[in-house]
């Protein structure tokens, strides 16, 4: 039996990679503290997501992607930095891919309530 694409983890694992590569480029530019704060906060959302896969009960599986969507919220925060910030490289398609990814754990953590 073929098991089904978890799209959250795979968009969360794409998302952490992109932001390895930003990270990189902030880090060669000598801007390091954003580079690390990013870095930290961009790759903790999978991890807490495919943490989540394991979950010992519903609870622990809800709480898991509510320590998700604080990460994403943090992560948020230090694009629009990067965003608004002169001299920082472009992050409008890290945004649109962390706005997206938001808008699915948002909806799982409400389906998972519901049931």
């Amino acid at each position: 039996m073929e098991e089904k694409e978890n799209v959250i983890i795979k968009l969360t694992f794409q998302f952490a990679l992109d932001v390895i590569k930003y990270s990189e480029g902030l880090q060669e530019n000598k801007k390091f503290v954003i580079a690390n704060q990013l870095l930290k906060s961009g790759t903790s959302i999978g991890a807490n997501i495919r943490e989540a896969q394991n979950a010992e009960s519903k609870a622990d599986f809800i709480h898991k992607f509510k320590i998700a969507a604080k990460e994403i919220e943090e992560t948020i925060y230090w694009l629009e930095l990067c965003k608004f910030s002169e001299n920082y490289p472009d992050v409008s398609q890290l945004l649109e891919q962390i706005n997206n990814i938001s808008r699915i754990v948002n909806k799982i953590i409400i389906t998972s309530k519901q049931k």
